[in-house]
């Protein structure tokens, strides 16, 4: 059953992620734009910084859970890898336990936020409530991948 769900979770993890890196392109296709136009022309494009910053936060946001599933955030083991192998296996069970609960934190209160205001971006008028949603989502499946690894540390400790 935990098989199943964990292949599921990832497969949508994965998704998300090759999501989130094809936003990448126009992001740096419209700053590429925008800095050519300002230098040439003197015409910046009117909201490309705007637009970047949304770009970028969702570029964020769905590459979370999948570097997480990749082992891609940043570690360190200079302490673990010098405790005895039980100890260690505490030690990041402990850490894990941590970070999930910040991140259930973080998507609780994205869900709050997101039916809490109405507000638009400046000057493009963008609302901002499905970036808000998009925090709870990355944090969901954040949390989850996090689970995944409780799970195989739980699994480390006990064999």
């Amino acid at each position: 059953m935990l098989v199943a769900v964990r292949t599921l979770v990832q497969s949508i993890t994965r998704a998300l992620g090759y999501l989130g890196m094809a936003f990448i392109f126009p992001m740096m296709f419209l700053t590429s734009l925008d800095a050519t136009s300002r230098d040439i022309w003197s015409k910046p494009i009117p909201g490309a910084f705007e637009m970047s910053s949304f770009i970028l936060s969702v570029f964020i946001l769905l590459g979370l859970a999948y570097a997480q599933q990749m082992k891609d955030h940043v570690r360190v083991t200079m302490l673990v890898d010098r405790l005895p192998n039980k100890l260690g296996i505490l030690v990041s069970i402990f850490t894990t336990l941590l970070s999930m609960s910040v991140i259930a934190v973080m998507a609780w209160q994205g869900w709050v936020l997101t039916f809490e205001t109405v507000s638009v971006s400046d000057m493009l008028r963008i609302p901002q409530w499905p970036f808000r949603l998009l925090v709870c989502v990355a944090g969901i499946f954040l949390f989850l991948e996090f689970f995944f690894d409780l799970a195989d540390y739980m699994g480390r400790l006990f064999k």
